[in-house]
């Protein structure tokens, strides 16, 4: 991996991510963002996705094969989860999602160069079926990341409404949640980001379910992951079911979002994470 004569650049994108993070923190507290600075926000964040999509690309998928962790997972899940906020904020009223994205994407970004994640398998990565999976599987949960984070703002936001926080008028944070569209919209984008995410986490669980043995190598192992995605799954299924049948909402619906992304996490990140940082072990499945 070389750029820029560089040998490794994996520390690029966190430290772009951070300098974006500065350049929006030096923008003039109450003013209204111009169409040039924001087409330049935009812009630059479609930049920094390249490079960091690439950066990943190139990390996971080597010459000896098909190399992961739970860092290279979450920064995965991160960039999915920053490339849909990108596209959809230019349909959507979706701003306010905008540093919680960047924060999360700089973090993740830079967890690889610290844990480099171990080789899985040399045969995966000429294995279409399993790319496949693959993609799907982290375009799932990236887009979920960010309805999760959605639910975190929408409970901020309630709870600032009802003075159950405490907040300086005229600052920052004051300012952000003014800019916040009314609670109303943001529960209506919410299940619109649970939608398309629930239909990739279907195509995801179940995929892997019928096609263990062609996708993994092996026939199928009710292991933790599987139960704790099998989990998610009926969570994310059951709220859905909830917001058709009783027009479930606000605090409950916002919980019901939460838990299921936990058990979601547990299930792509939590074992790798205990294999690899709390145990110092290498996963090999």
């Amino acid at each position: 991996m070389d750029i820029l004569g560089y040998s490794s650049y994996g520390w690029l994108p966190c430290a772009l991510y951070l300098l974006l993070l500065v350049i929006l923190t030096l923008r003039t507290k109450g003013s209204t963002e111009s169409k040039l600075f924001s087409g330049f926000i935009q812009a630059a964040i479609f930049v920094i996705l390249l490079i960091h999509g690439v950066q990943l690309h190139n990390s996971v998928f080597t010459d000896q094969g098909f190399v992961f962790g739970f860092a290279q997972d979450l920064s995965l899940i991160a960039w999915v989860g920053l490339a849909f906020y990108w596209f959809q904020s230019w349909f959507l009223p979706i701003s306010s999602l905008r540093w919680l994205a960047l924060i999360f994407a700089m973090i993740c970004a830079f967890l690889p160069t610290v844990f480099p994640g171990a080789l899985i398998s040399p045969k995966a990565v000429s294995d279409p079926w399993f790319k496949a999976h693959f993609i799907v599987a982290t375009m799932a949960v990236g887009l979920l990341s960010l309805a999760a984070m959605h639910a975190m703002l929408m409970s901020i936001q309630d709870r600032a409404l009802h003075r159950q926080l405490a907040i300086i008028p005229n600052s920052r944070p004051a300012q952000w949640l003014e800019d916040l569209p009314p609670l109303m919209t943001m529960e209506s984008l919410l299940f619109n980001l649970l939608y398309v995410g629930f239909v990739l986490l279907s195509l995801t669980v179940f995929s892997g379910l019928l096609f263990s043995q062609t996708l993994f190598g092996r026939p199928l192992v009710f292991d933790h992951k599987t139960v704790f995605a099998l989990l998610s799954w009926i969570l994310f299924a059951g709220l859905l079911i909830a917001r058709w049948r009783v027009g479930l909402r606000g605090r409950m619906a916002v919980r019901w979002v939460l838990s299921a992304y936990t058990a979601l996490l547990l299930a792509y990140v939590g074992s790798r994470f205990v294999m690899e940082v709390i145990l110092q072990k290498s996963v090999n499945s």
